[in-house]
């Protein structure tokens, strides 16, 4: 039964009070079958490793006794009544049977029932007490603090020599009606997981199986006793699987140990779908992928199914709840494909279905001829079909053989192959990885050095930048510099041009009176005086960088005219001496000019007498 939860599961398996589900349907179906023809108790006795042995009555007597001498019998009472809670479960019309059953065989039922819970497998008939799970301790007696929990002891899944797998060291108790078979289940049902979630007060948290063994073995000629030969005896099971739910964690609101349990649940679900997936892909494009049974232990339990070994059926239940439509679409979605996957009979089983059948073999009359010779001639030809099956298969060994060692040879020439060519490449990457420790080396040389020469480079730049801040200082104070010159000189120009322009008319004026002396001299006075006057100044420079003169002083310089000479009292006679004076004059003149340009302390021409007149320096 697949599903999620709440759509019920449990239900369809178990039933209800009134209405039994499948599993006292499949109980009732079977003892209404081989009720008269069931063996005594503990004539078949199940082996440790998925087999069945047969005892003779006497051994099976004495288990018998031995057991009823307990105190507490592990089987119960087959004429004991059924237990109310379930007794309604059970009851089944008689005609539900089985046709053609082989009255000349005797047969015995065994029943156990396992659960998978959080991955593990447990016995829920097992007499022990279920531990719950224990976190797990220290060595200094204290719960780790990890979370991590040691989880009860589980049950170990093993492969018989048939290739079938079973649950080793599970309980598996003989049944003799539908009532005991379904109150060992009862049993078992009360010890499942089951815990509180958002969906379901009573939801399943784990896997339930309820495994039926149907014994079957041949009475002697007599009919009297079972035939103990071991290899006579057919062994079937009937596995009813009830599935925890399928849904989303943040529905369940599941915290601590329910989500881990979700968790487990929802990951042997989807290695369920996995391996429906493969078989499926395998059976349309012909590939033969590996089906991941292992992943899990409900799959790897019936891998045996999925391969050939019996038939698989499944029962979708679906709840009509609207909260439920997409867990629900995804089940749909699932049954879908697996109903499509058609899951191939086995070797063995196709091997058989190749035999002609057999005639009947009922013989009503003494003198009937016909059905003897018929089944004589049907062995002949199924022992002929054997034995050339036999030679076939012998064939078909022996070619396999050849080409195995044909296949061990090649593998061995391409690994001595393939170990060489890894030598080489063992010495390529020794030889590569020198080289790349060589370069990684070099590469941390190179990035010390690029660090220093960014390092350098920074310091560079900072020079750079205050170069560049000095050179522009600079260059604006030699701006504001040449801009103090170029004012300053124009202000000497000027000055120097207002001077000019003074000791000019001061040298014009000189010049009238000595001309106004000559005149005197023609009256009998005859001398002539002239002056200049120098100004003295220092030059320093300014704070904005540029010049400036501060004049301190003034100098006058005098030159007389020569005495002794006669006054006249006639203008002289036009002569050379007059050209004399004229040139004199001129002389004079010449000599005022360039006095007036001339710097303080200069030299001074013939005929100059220089009287300083100091003055007080001005602040």
């Amino acid at each position: 039964t697949y599903g999620v939860t709440g759509s019920g599961k449990t239900h369809t398996m178990t039933g209800s009070p009134g209405d039994g589900g499948l599993l006292p349907r499949c109980l009732a179906m079977i003892f209404n079958s081989i009720g008269p023809f069931q063996a005594k108790r503990f004539v078949f006795k199940l082996d440790d490793k998925n087999g069945v042995d047969v005892q003779s009555e006497v051994e099976a007597l004495l288990e018998r006794q031995r057991r009823e001498a307990l105190p507490t019998p592990k089987t119960p009472a087959g004429k004991r009544q059924p237990d109310p809670e379930f007794a309604d479960m059970i009851a089944v019309q008689d005609h539900c049977r089985a046709q053609e059953v082989d009255e000349d065989n005797v047969y015995g039922v065994f029943v156990s029932y396992i659960e998978i819970y959080n991955n593990y497998i447990y016995d829920l008939l097992e007499e022990a007490p279920c531990d719950s799970i224990k976190p797990k301790w220290n060595n200094c007696n204290t719960p780790v603090r990890n979370g991590d929990f040691v989880p009860p002891q589980s049950k170990i899944l093993r492969e018989d020599q048939n290739h079938n797998m079973y649950v080793t060291g599970c309980t598996e108790v003989e049944v003799k009606s539908t009532e005991e078979a379904f109150e060992v289940f009862w049993r078992g049902q009360k010890k499942r997981r089951i815990a509180n979630t958002q969906l379901n007060r009573e939801s399943s948290r784990s896997h339930s199986v309820f495994i039926i063994k149907l014994a079957q073995a041949p009475l002697d000629a007599d009919g009297d006793n079972v035939l103990q030969e071991k290899e006579q005896i057919t062994l079937s099971q009937l596995s009813l699987v009830d599935l925890a739910g399928s849904e989303r964690t943040n529905r369940t609101k599941a915290e601590g140990n329910r989500l881990r349990e979700a968790g487990n649940i929802n990951q042997s679900l989807m290695t369920l779908r996995t391996c429906i997936e493969v078989l499926r892909e395998n059976q349309l494009y012909g590939t033969n992928k590996m089906v991941p049974y292992r992943d899990s232990k409900l799959t790897h339990l019936f891998k045996n199914y999925f391969d050939g070994e019996g038939k698989v059926r499944m029962i979708v239940c679906v709840n009509p709840k609207a909260e439920d439509y997409e867990e629900s679409l995804q089940v749909m979605r699932f049954a879908e494909m697996t109903q499509e996957v058609e899951v191939e009979p086995s070797a063995a089983e196709l091997f058989f279905q190749s035999f002609p059948p057999l005639p009947s073999c009922e013989l009503l009359d003494i003198n009937d001829d016909q059905t003897l010779p018929k089944l004589i001639e049907a062995l002949e030809q199924r022992h002929k079909m054997r034995q050339m099956l036999t030679e076939e298969f012998a064939k078909s060994v022996l070619a396999f053989k050849t080409m195995l060692q044909e296949f061990d040879s090649s593998v061995a020439s391409k690994e001595n192959y393939i170990q060489g060519k890894l030598a080489e490449k063992e010495k390529t990457i020794t030889g590569q990885k020198t080289e790349l420790e060589r370069l990684e080396k070099k590469i941390k040389t190179l990035e010390y050095k690029i660090e220093i020469l960014e390092k350098t480079a920074t310091i560079y730049e900072e020079d750079k930048r205050n170069l560049q801040q000095e050179l522009e200082s600079k260059s604006q104070k030699l701006q504001r510099q040449a801009s103090d010159k170029r004012r300053l000189e124009a202000r000497l120009q000027g000055m120097v041009a207002e001077t000019s322009l003074k000791w000019e008319k001061e040298c014009v004026s000189a010049g009238t009176g000595e001309k106004r002396d000559q005149g005197i001299g023609d009256l009998g006075i005859w001398g002539a005086e002239i002056q200049t006057k120098l100004i003295k100044g220092d030059v320093f420079k300014t704070r904005g960088g540029g010049q400036a003169v501060q004049f301190t002083d003034i100098e006058t310089l005098k030159q007389e005219s020569p005495t002794g000479r006669k006054r006249r009292s006639s203008p002289p006679d036009p002569d050379p001496a007059g050209d004399a004076a004229d040139s004199e004059w001129t002389d004079v003149e010449t000599r005022c000019s360039v006095a007036v340009e001339m710097r303080a302390g200069s030299a001074l021409g013939p005929g100059f007498q220089h009287h300083a007149q100091p003055k007080r320096r001005k602040p």
